[in-house]
């Protein structure tokens, strides 16, 4: 019985590993202990003004006992433009040190609107099973679960992982197609590559950017949720982000950076 024992462990560990397997990526973009700083704006009445500031931290850490990366970006409105618009968002995500995603959570405040949404995915039996949490607006919590034999990510997993994506022979219009989670289902998605551009950030440098779409699909169509230009090197850092909300537009514009894994090569003299 216990050699039996044994093997079904095994068996089973195989399949995990397998589906887990399935579900990495090498990461070549950055390293734990980056920091990345942003002054966000948001768009009133057809006029741009300083909203607040946002935060991108990424360190090692684990996971119910798995090695793995913790992200965090938190966007903080100032006081003023809580008066026309309230925005606090908070992501957090897990990603295993090979880039399976392992846990997501978005807790976002837009204008009125409160929501939670979380992922859990484990990768038991050979698929990538999720477990999915919802607190609506109104406190109520719904709960799904369901399995796949595909991967699938969500967006701030997906948007590691495509950190280190190697854009060389990607032309304008390009598209990469995956499914993301949140908490109440699975929605076809997509990056869009938009070509390359310069980009000034608040920090009065100049960088060439790579730019990408994430958009997902809505009635039939593919929506632009972020829009963000990355620096055009090896560490691909968020320079400039264009998002779309519920209630209007906001932007982030790089500040400060630092802990980045490799040379920032991206700068324009």
């Amino acid at each position: 019985m216990n050699k039996k024992f044994l093997i079904l462990l095994l068996l089973q560990s195989l399949l995990i590993q397998t589906a887990l397997g399935q579900c990495t990526y090498k990461n070549t973009a950055f390293k734990s202990g980056e920091y990345l700083s942003y002054n966000l704006y948001y768009n009133w009445k057809f006029v741009w003004v300083k909203a607040g500031t946002a935060s991108m931290s990424l360190v090692r850490s684990n996971y119910n006992g798995i090695p793995a990366y913790r992200a965090s970006l938190t966007t903080r409105g100032n006081r003023k433009v809580d008066e026309m618009f309230v925005l606090r968002d908070t992501l957090l995500c897990y990603s295993s040190a090979d880039m399976a995603p392992l846990y997501y959570r978005k807790g976002a405040r837009e204008g009125k609107r409160y929501t939670v949404d979380e992922v859990f995915y484990n990768y038991k039996g050979g698929k990538c099973n999720v477990r999915q949490h919802r607190q609506h607006n109104n406190g109520e919590h719904t709960w799904i679960q369901n399995s796949y034999d595909d991967c699938i990510f969500d967006m701030l997993n997906m948007f590691l992982r495509a950190r280190s994506f190697n854009p060389d022979g990607w032309k304008k219009g390009y598209i990469l197609k995956f499914p993301i989670a949140d908490g109440d289902g699975r929605t076809p998605a997509q990056l869009r590559y938009g070509g390359k551009s310069t980009i000034k950030a608040d920090n009065g440098v100049k960088y060439r950017c790579l730019q990408l779409s994430y958009m997902e699909l809505e009635k039939g169509k593919y929506k632009e949720i972020v829009r963000f230009y990355i620096t055009d090197d090896q560490n691909h850092i968020p320079v400039r982000l264009d998002m779309f909300l519920r209630f209007g537009a906001a932007k982030a514009f790089l500040v400060g950076m630092s802990g980045q894994r490799n040379p920032i090569t991206s700068i324009v003299k």
